[in-house]
């Protein structure tokens, strides 16, 4: 077999870099349908349709893959919330597209947000986060909590503190998301009216 290809994307041809996604999505569809511990590499390749040696060829185990896959996941689903965010002008209306997005990314990408799940939570019954803080990838916390700041620089909101804040936002998307991956007829949509309420409650400037 010949030598391991590169993970540097400059360092790939047009058809490994497409092999690569194409494995990156079947891994996505296995672990999202039958969680992390469950998904093996040879599971990866007979969904690709080819070799569990070719799979090794790209990616050097199990857990190497994983990890690609999640910071591919994360990616997209960072760049989704970022570009929508960065279409509003004015701060406050920034925090709401940031709760709306993080909603609806969710919605249309089930099976990323069960990826999410599965490689963030331990692997005996998934209760417990596996690395205190590691939901908070991307520094998701820090973004809600600095949009927070410069919409309370506008004067248009009372005084608060953005991290609690950002924590209260977060845990209620959290715990919106959780409660439909349970019961996947629960309304996002009107869900995502009652957090963007909640949401604006908690700023608001009581007069």
């Amino acid at each position: 077999m010949a030598p391991r290809r590169s993970a540097d994307p400059q360092a790939l041809t047009f058809t490994e870099r497409a092999r690569r996604q194409q494995i990156v999505e079947c891994t996505i569809d296995l672990i999202s349908t039958k969680g992390y511990p469950a998904t093996s590499l040879s599971a990866i390749a007979e969904a690709a349709g080819i070799s569990k040696a070719a799979v090794l060829y790209h990616f050097s185990s199990k857990d190497n893959l994983a990890r690609i896959t999640f910071e591919h996941v994360l990616e997209g689903f960072r760049a989704y919330v970022q570009e929508r965010v960065e279409r509003e002008t004015e701060p406050c209306a920034a925090i709401v597209a940031y709760v709306r997005a993080m909603i609806s990314y969710q919605q249309a990408n089930r099976r990323h947000v069960r990826v999410i799940t599965e490689m963030l939570l331990d692997d005996e019954g998934g209760t417990r986060l596996k690395n205190p803080g590691s939901h908070d990838s991307h520094d998701r916390l820090g973004h809600l909590a600095g949009l927070l700041a410069r919409c309370q620089d506008t004067g248009e909101t009372r005084a608060f503190d953005p991290v609690t804040v950002a924590l209260a936002i977060g845990g209620a998307i959290d715990g919106v998301i959780s409660h439909w991956l349970v019961h996947p007829d629960y309304d996002l949509d009107a869900a995502a009216d009652e957090l963007e309420t909640f949401t604006l409650s908690a700023i608001r400037r009581q007069d």
